[in-house]
């Protein structure tokens, strides 16, 4: 089973996570032949399943977190629930995509693969994606943010954050897989939206457990005084994607 980290920010994750590029689903349904239904997967607050919803006809978005269901993004073609990654309500063959968005790497891939070979339709398609570190234009901004994710919080990362800092190229991904593509996400962010963003790390929250304290707090002291004359500006975040069908 997938573990529950963002839970207990789940306000924060809903307003200072990142969307996804509609060229990303763009390029995905290419390898999609229906478009009734999609599965997304530890759907988190809902960014995914909102992008689906302008593609199917409906969107069964499931969760661990009551909590990020709580946060979700409504949408009349998106029905919201509670489940594991290997353990669904849904009826066989009930899909033509399932995606998983920045959460594949904490899954039971063995269970996942199980529960996705039960509910795709013959031709559907699995799709995991997810995204690394942030960057901008400014060199000194990258390097604080850098150390903080190396060394400041580095001892905190779960095991399962090597798969991302990979790209996903060495996680277990069992499919016949389509060739991948990888994206860009860009956001227009002020100072208080990076903190915020930073304090939705899972590798923050445990800091904190330990600690008693947030490291983000002197981050973001340090970041002001090097944060270039203008209030907001362009960061970008690598995205990686992998999909395929199952094997027959």
């Amino acid at each position: 089973m997938s573990k529950d980290l963002f839970s207990n920010q789940s306000d924060i994750y809903a307003r200072y996570r990142p969307g996804y590029p509609p060229e990303l689903i763009d390029y995905i349904l290419q390898f999609v032949a229906g478009r009734d239904t999609a599965w997304d997967c530890a759907t988190g607050n809902g960014q995914a399943a909102l992008l689906l919803a302008s593609h199917f006809s409906l969107v069964q978005a499931t969760d661990i977190s009551g909590k990020q269901i709580a946060n979700s993004k409504k949408h009349p073609r998106i029905q919201y629930a509670i489940a594991k990654e290997e353990s669904t309500p849904f009826a066989e063959q009930s899909f033509d995509l399932i995606t998983v968005a920045q959460a594949y790497h904490w899954f039971n891939f063995k269970g996942f693969k199980q529960e996705a070979k039960r509910l795709l339709k013959p031709t559907g398609v699995v799709a995991v994606w997810g995204y690394s570190m942030v960057s901008s234009e400014y060199d000194k901004l990258n390097e604080m943010i850098a150390i903080f994710y190396n060394d400041t919080v580095g001892p905190f990362w779960d095991a399962e954050r090597k798969y991302v800092d990979d790209h996903y190229r060495t996680i277990p991904f069992p499919y016949e897989e389509f060739p991948a593509k990888e994206f860009f996400m860009e956001v227009q962010w002020n100072l208080e939206d990076l903190s915020g963003y930073l304090n939705t790390w899972s590798s923050v929250q445990h800091f904190i457990k330990a600690k008693g304290y947030n490291p983000v707090d002197e981050l973001r002291s340090d970041l002001q005084m090097a944060w270039p004359l203008t209030e907001s500006i362009v960061f970008r975040f690598p995205l990686f994607l992998r999909l395929g069908r199952i094997r027959k």
